[in-house]
């Protein structure tokens, strides 16, 4: 689960584009998302047929040794205070 704000530092581009396909992501029914607050939280559908996660695992296994995945989740795991303090400042 990440809020937007994480992604944004992860994939460095701007809210709104994050936001936005994000929402068309939900729209899907690829991921749900969850408000805390001002903010929403984002993670993969639990309710995904299993073959879609199956999908989906199987790309997260081949990206996982490349850029850009590499660099992103670097970035993530970099980021400060995550995410509350970034979040509800």
């Amino acid at each position: 689960e990440l809020c937007v704000c994480e992604v944004t530092h992860a994939l460095t581009l701007p809210q709104p584009k994050i936001s936005h396909h994000l929402g068309t992501l939900r729209k899907a029914g690829l991921v749900s998302d969850r408000k805390e607050g001002l903010w929403i939280y984002y993670r993969i559908n639990p309710d995904l047929s299993q073959w879609v996660t199956s999908i989906l695992s199987t790309t997260v296994t081949g990206v996982q040794g490349f850029d850009p995945y590499i660099s992103d989740a670097a970035a993530l795991a970099k980021m400060p205070n995550r995410p509350g303090v970034v979040c509800s400042a």
